[in-house]
C-alpha cells in the first residue's frame, strides 16, 4: 500500500470540519469548565466532524475526495469504497503533479471528474468575487498518461465545466465565454463583446448571483455539440460606488446594483453551435423587463428549457426553445396573487424517458411534487397534504421511486421519504426525530444521512436504498460529545408562543444550567424573521448558538421566535407579509416579548433584541415600534429602507416603490427614528456589497435629526458576513460587553 493510502486509511472518513454548533441535552450539560469567547471564535471548540466533499463516481459504490497529506502540503484525490470507508485507489497523487516543468506545489481548492473519469479538472488560487462567484487557475490532469497542464493561458477563469463526453472544457473570463478542446489544447472564443459593467456572457450579474443563487450561466447540450448561455446587458443599470480603505488614498470600487424600482439588466438566452460556430438567439418576445432565473437542457439534444419570471415575480413560465431556430413555446404557466417564490418552485427534472418532467410547486398552498407531460399538461400531483416538501432529491426511474425530504412529521423536523411516481406507497425512511440531510448516489443504490437533533450532534450514516437498511455509521462525533461534557452549557427548550386564539409561533429558549424558576433573568431575543427563513428547528443548530450558551452561563435567557412570514408552515403563513414587510413580523416579535415578560422568571425591564441583516432590520424596527418593551438592541448590517435594497428580493415581496410606496415607507426604521428610547448598538461593514453601508449612514442621519443617542461601530472593508482574521472574536466581544452593560 502506498504511503498516501496508509495516511488516509488512518484518517478514513474524518474529512473536514463543519460549522460551529452547540445544542444541549434537555437537562443541560454542565460540569466544571466555563465557556469563553476564545473557545467559540478561535479554538472552534464545538466544531463537528462531518463527511464532506463526496464526489460520487459512476459506479455508485465509490466516491472520491480531496485530502491534504498530514506530512506536507500536497493534495491527493482518493477513491473510497463507500461500504467500508477504506481508500481503494489514489486517483491523483499531488506529489506527481508537474506543470510547465515545475512541481505543482500550490494547494487546489476544487476539482471535478470528466464523465468517463479519466481526467480531473483542478482549480487553484481561488479568488472570491461576491458571495458565490469566484475565479481561479484551472489545470487538467490525465489519469491515463499522467499529464498535467494549465487549461488555458490569459488569466484566471470561472466555472470551468467538462462537456458531456469529456473532450472539452467551457469557462468564462472577462465577461466572455470560451471552451478548450483538450486533445490539442486549442482555445475557442464563443463571445467577444463582453465588458466590465456593460455586458456579461455566460456568467450572471450581481443581483442574479445574490437572489437567484446562480453564477454559472452556460450549459452544455447532452451531446456536447452546443453551448446555451445567458447574456446580461447591464449598461443602463445604475452603479454603486463602494470605497475600499487601502493605502494612502481610498480606492473606488464600482459595480452594477439595481435598487428597488431601478433598471435591471436586459437578459437574453442564446445557443452556440460548435460545428459551424453559429449562434442562435432564443426568441423570447419583446418584453425585456423580466427574469430568466433557470435554464437547462432537456434530454433532447435540440430542446432547451428556460424558466421565465415577470418583473413582479407573480407569474412563472416554463419555456421550451428549439436549438436549431430559437423558436419557443410556453408549456406551463403558474400565477399567484402574491408571488411565485423560486425557492418553492425551483425543482425541475426531465425524465430520461423523454416524455415527462417532474417539478415542485406550492400552487395548492404547500410545496409538493407534480408530474407533467412534455407539453406541460398535468398528469398527477405526486405528494399532497398540509405539509411541505422541503427538498426534492430525485427520481429512480428504474424503480419509479421519488425521493424527497418533508415537514410531514413536524415543521421543526426534516425526514426522508420515497413515493411511487403514481403517488402511491409512500414510505418514511428516517425514524430518529430531528433533522435529516440526504446525499443520494447517482444510481440510487445508497444514500448518506446526516442527522442531528436538539439532543444530539451530527451522526453521519450510510444506508442501502430504497429499503433504508443501515450499512454503517461513518461519523458519530463521539470525541465532541466527550469534550462538551466537560463544559457548562445551558438548557434548550422548544416552546410555542400564542399570538391570538388561533395562532401560535414556534420558538426556543436557552436557559442557564443552574436555572432557578424562582429567580428573574434578563432576556435577549434573537431574530432573523425574513421571508421563508426558519431558525427554530429540531437540530444541532449552527450559527450563533454557541454564543447564546455563553450568555446563558453569564445569567441571561436567550429566546428565538419564528414569526409570521417565515418558512416551514405553508404559503399562507409565509406570504401574509406581502406588500407590507415588517408589519406582522415586528408585531409578532413585540407580542412574543410581552408574552415572555409575563413569565415569572423573566425580568420584564431587561428584555433586549438583536439580529443580523434582515434580523438587523427587525431589531431596529422592533426597538422603535416596541420602545416600551425592548430596553436594548444590537443591529448588525441592517436594511434601514427597502428603497436601498435590490430589485429581485425587494420587489418580490413589496412590488416596486412606484406601485407600493406605502409598503416601502410605512415600515422603514427611518420613519420611526424619533421613537428610540432604549440603548442601541448599530454595526456595519463598509465593504458590504449586499446591504450597503449606505443603510447605516441613513439610519445614523435619521437618529441625529431626531436628537437620539446611540452607539455605532463600523468594520473597514468587511463585507456582509463581517469576518476575517480576528474580526469575529472582536465583534462578539464588543456585542457581549454592550449587552452586559445595558441589559
Amino acid at each position: 500500500m502506498s504511503e498516501v493510502l496508509k495516511f488516509i486509511n488512518r484518517r478514513a472518513f474524518i474529512l473536514s470540519i463543519c460549522v460551529l454548533t452547540i445544542v444541549p441535552f434537555s437537562n443541560g450539560w454542565g460540569q466544571s469548565k466555563e465557556l469563553t469567547l476564545e473557545d467559540i471564535y478561535q479554538r472552534g471548540l464545538f466544531a463537528q466532524n462531518n463527511i464532506q466533499g463526496i464526489n460520487w463516481m459512476d459506479n455508485g459504490r465509490y466516491y472520491t475526495s480531496q485530502v491534504q497529506d498530514e506530512n506536507d502540503y500536497y493534495q491527493h484525490i482518493l477513491k473510497y469504497d463507500i461500504t467500508t470507508g477504506e481508500v481503494v485507489d489514489t486517483l491523483v497523487n499531488g506529489r506527481n503533479l508537474v506543470a510547465e516543468g515545475e512541481p505543482y506545489a500550490l494547494v487546489y481548492g476544487q476539482y471535478s471528474l470528466s464523465p468517463d473519469e479519466t481526467k480531473v479538472l483542478v482549480a487553484t488560487e481561488y479568488e472570491p468575487i461576491y458571495r458565490r462567484s469566484t475565479r481561479a487557475y484551472y489545470y487538467v490532469y490525465n489519469t491515463e498518461d499522467g499529464s498535467f497542464r494549465k487549461l488555458a493561458e490569459g488569466g484566471k477563469q470561472s466555472y470551468a465545466t467538462f462537456s458531456p463526453d469529456g473532450s472539452k472544457v467551457a469557462f468564462t473570463r472577462d465577461n466572455n465565454l470560451f471552451y478548450v478542446t483538450l486533445s490539442d489544447g486549442s482555445l475557442t472564443q464563443v463571445t467577444y463583446d463582453g465588458e466590465q459593467n456593460q455586458l456579461i456572457h455566460g456568467s450572471t450579474d450581481w443581483v442574479y448571483e445574490e437572489e437567484f443563487s446562480i453564477t454559472k450561466a452556460f450549459f452544455w447540450s447532452p451531446e456536447g455539440d452546443k453551448l446555451a448561455y445567458l447574456s446580461f446587458n447591464e449598461a443602463e443599470v445604475p452603479e454603486y460606488n463602494m470605497q475600499v480603505w487601502n493605502g494612502l488614498y481610498p480606492e473606488d470600487y464600482r459595480f452594477k446594483y439595481p435598487k428597488a424600482g431601478e433598471v435591471n439588466s436586459v437578459v437574453s438566452a442564446s445557443i452556440y453551435h460548435l460545428t459551424d460556430q453559429q449562434t442562435v438567439p432564443a426568441k423570447l418576445g419583446e418584453e425585456a423587463d423580466m427574469y430568466l432565473p433557470r435554464m437547462q437542457w432537456t434530454n433532447d439534444n435540440d430542446l432547451l428549457s428556460i424558466v421565465r419570471l415577470n418583473r413582479l415575480q407573480n407569474k412563472l413560465e416554463i419555456i421550451h426553445a428549439n436549438a436549431q431556430d430559437g423558436m419557443t413555446e410556453v408549456v406551463l404557466t403558474e400565477e399567484s396573487d402574491t408571488y411565485v417564490d423560486l425557492d418553492y418552485n425551483d425543482h425541475l427534472l426531465y425524465l430520461e424517458n423523454g416524455k415527462q418532467f417532474v417539478r415542485t410547486s406550492e400552487q395548492n398552498g404547500y410545496k409538493h411534487i407534480y408530474l407533467h407531460a412534455m407539453d406541460g399538461s398535468l398528469e398527477r400531483q405526486i405528494t399532497s397534504g398540509d405539509w411541505e416538501v422541503s427538498e426534492f432529491l430525485g427520481v429512480d426511474e428504474d424503480k419509479k421511486l421519488v425521493y424527497y425530504l418533508s415537514t410531514e412529521v413536524s415543521p421543526l423536523q426534516r425526514h426522508l421519504y420515497t413515493i411511487n411516481l403514481n403517488g402511491k406507497r409512500k414510505q418514511q425512511l428516517t425514524e430518529q426525530p430531528g433533522t435529516h440531510s440526504i446525499t443520494l448516489n447517482p444510481d440510487y443504490s445508497y444514500y448518506i444521512d446526516r442527522h442531528s437533533s436538539s439532543q444530539s450532534p451530527l451522526t453521519v450514516s450510510l444506508y442501502k436504498a430504497p429499503q433504508g437498511e443501515q450499512i454503517k455509521v461513518l461519523e458519530d462525533n463521539s470525541e465532541l460529545r466527550e469534550e462538551i461534557a466537560n463544559y457548562r452549557v445551558g438548557i434548550k427548550e422548544y416552546v410555542t408562543v400564542p399570538i391570538d386564539d388561533t395562532l401560535a409561533l414556534n420558538a426556543y429558549v436557552i436557559k442557564p444550567t443552574d436555572f432557578d424558576s424562582t429567580q428573574t433573568y434578563p432576556l435577549l431575543m434573537f431574530v432573523y424573521g425574513g421571508p421563508g427563513s426558519q431558525l427554530v428547528k429540531d437540530s444541532w443548530l449552527s450559527g450563533h448558538e454557541p454564543w447564546f450558551h455563553y450568555l446563558a452561563n453569564k445569567g441571561y435567557l436567550v429566546a428565538c421566535v419564528d414569526n409570521r412570514g417565515t418558512g416551514g408552515r405553508g404559503k399562507d403563513f409565509r406570504t401574509i407579509t406581502y406588500k407590507k414587510l415588517g408589519k406582522y413580523e415586528v408585531e409578532d416579535q413585540i407580542t412574543s416579548a410581552q408574552y415572555f415578560a409575563k413569565q415569572s422568571y423573566v425580568d420584564s425591564d431587561r428584555i433586549g433584541i438583536w439580529g443580523w441583516s434582515y434580523g438587523g432590520y427587525m431589531t431596529l424596527l422592533s426597538m422603535l415600534m416596541g420602545n416600551d418593551v425592548f430596553a436594548a438592541g444590537v443591529s448588525v448590517a441592517p436594511v434601514t429602507s427597502w428603497r436601498l435594497y435590490d430589485t429581485i428580493y425587494t420587489e418580490r415581496y413589496l412590488q416596486t416603490p412606484q406601485l407600493n410606496p406605502e409598503g416601502y415607507d410605512q415600515y422603514s426604521p427611518l420613519t420611526y427614528a424619533d421613537k428610540l428610547e432604549g440603548d442601541l448598538l448599530l454595526i456595519h461593514g463598509t465593504g458590504d456589497d449586499n446591504v450597503h453601508f449606505q443603510n447605516a449612514v441613513e439610519m445614523q442621519n435619521a437618529f441625529i435629526a431626531a436628537n437620539k443617542s446611540f452607539e455605532s461601530f463600523y468594520y473597514p472593508n468587511r463585507n456582509h458576513g463581517i469576518y476575517g482574521g480576528n474580526t469575529r472574536l472582536h465583534l462578539f466581544s464588543m456585542i457581549t460587553e454592550f449587552i452586559q452593560e445595558n441589559l
